[in-house]
């Protein structure tokens, strides 16, 4: 048991780069798939009930991605601070970040539980009047909320797996998670095998459900598997120290993922202004985009461990080239993303129910929006990049640029042209941060890799 921790451990800094990244990457990478079908199964059959139905889901989207934001916004900074000190070999340390992690977690929860209480309802009248969206809204996202306990604690659990190079038993618990929850969509939703019809609520039910076997999972393969962490509640005391180093590269990721509740939330309030059905598409649009992007977020999640212990262990070349090929990767994925989302739109409108309003709307949107893919692979793992080496607030910068800075105004000035206009702010967006990550990534090359090779 002793040698297979000690090669696990180690993996990181001695197999060869391509295949480690693959090795490390690929299990979250189908996990990944799999909450993307996740996040687009209710979406789907709540399609069948109704189009107020889906608005109100695709409403819902900016909270529920604000709670995914601050979950793993925080596992990021778990994630680079535990690898960084597994590649120093500081035991005690690692169990520091690990517990904090766990306990900010907890914390973290607690603000959704008041949100999804008293918060909800006002939520929704701020973005419509339509009371029947506003009810279905209610509904759906008070059950997220107040259960929302379930994906904070998958998030972190998966991460500290990640984190120590086991990323195989991450994928088993996300994998789990959403497949019940895919299973369980349609049964409470339509009232299938003797259950309850319960519409938008059911699927919410489903959701949640999932997101706490998924939860529950990752605690025991943390327990029975990942020997590098020693998880001990009750001892546990909060350290301000480890807490303020998680926070100093997690807060700008939490911020930064924050940034696209802002943004879808804003875009919302202009589209609703044409028409419900056109949230309804940027509701779809989001769903979709999962299945290109979520790839790439599981690259970068088994990038961020491999870059943080290699620079704890001071090794520049290995660094640079699990970052060149990350790039490689993604921009590939991005590709493939662009060519489908151009050649069959309407395929893919049509499996949520689409009208011809919505068609009309839709296909546009999922053609334009999509040329930004062919940036936005560079710049996802240029802002991981960021993170693993610890300079998060350029991820940040990034980000606030890109989404609030460009994006927004730019959609704003092109909706006076129309609806069909508004969705070219997507790549003009992404080709401003690829000009700036260019610039960003020499700085970090010059500030943390290249003073490595002097070190001996």
């Amino acid at each position: 048991m002793e040698n297979e921790t000690t090669m696990e451990q180690n993996k990181m800094g001695v197999m060869k780069e391509n295949k480690l990244l693959i090795t490390m990457s690929l299990p979250i990478m189908v996990s990944m798939l799999v909450q993307a079908m996740y996040n687009v199964v209710d979406s789907l059959f709540v399609a069948r009930l109704n189009e107020d139905a889906l608005t109100a889901v695709s409403l819902a989207f900016p909270i529920q991605n604000l709670i995914i934001a601050i979950g793993v916004g925080t596992a990021v900074g778990i994630n680079s601070l535990l690898s960084r000190y597994l590649g120093e070999r500081n035991q005690e340390k690692v169990n520091k970040v690990a517990n904090n992690g766990v306990f900010i977690t907890a914390v973290s929860y607690i603000f959704f539980l008041i949100f999804g209480l008293f918060f909800t309802r006002i939520f929704f009248t701020t973005q419509t009047d339509n009371q029947q969206i506003i009810e279905y809204g209610v509904s759906y996202l008070s059950i997220c909320t107040i259960f929302s306990f379930g994906v904070l604690g998958q998030i972190t659990f998966e991460r500290l797996l990640q984190s120590t190079g086991r990323t195989v038993y991450s994928m088993y618990s996300q994998a789990a998670g959403a497949i019940i929850n895919i299973i369980l969509d349609p049964i409470l939703i339509f009232g299938l095998l003797g259950a309850p019809k319960l519409g938008v609520a059911g699927a919410a039910i489903a959701t949640v459900i999932g997101q706490i076997c998924g939860f529950s999972i990752g605690v025991y393969l943390n327990h029975k598997f990942n020997h590098d962490i020693h998880l001990n509640i009750k001892k546990f005391k909060p350290d301000g120290h480890i807490i303020r180093q998680i926070y100093q590269v997690g807060f700008p990721a939490i911020i930064m993922q924050s940034i696209v509740s802002v943004m879808i939330f804003v875009l919302n309030k202009i589209l609703i202004s044409f028409s419900s059905t056109s949230a309804a598409v940027l509701g779809i649009y989001s769903k979709l985009q999962s299945f290109v992007f979520m790839p790439v977020f599981g690259l970068n999640n088994g990038m961020i461990p491999i870059i943080a212990y290699n620079y704890g262990a001071k090794m520049p070349k290995r660094i640079v080239k699990i970052i060149k090929l990350s790039f490689v990767y993604a921009i590939g994925i991005m590709l493939v993303g662009f060519v489908l989302m151009e050649i069959a739109p309407r395929e893919f409108l049509s499996f949520f129910q689409a009208s011809e309003d919505m068609m009309g709307i839709g296909v546009v949107a999922l053609r334009v929006i999509s040329i930004s893919f062919l940036f936005a692979g560079f710049n996802i793992v240029s802002s991981s990049v960021y993170q693993a080496l610890g300079n998060g607030v350029l991820s940040l910068v990034i980000s606030i640029i890109r989404q609030l800075v460009v994006l927004l105004p730019v959609a704003y000035i092109l909706s006076k042209q129309g609806i069909h206009a508004i969705w070219w702010a997507f790549p003009i967006a992404e080709l401003v941060a690829v000009v700036l990550n260019l610039i960003f990534l020499k700085y970090v090359y010059k500030k943390e890799i290249k003073p490595l090779q002097f070190v001996k």
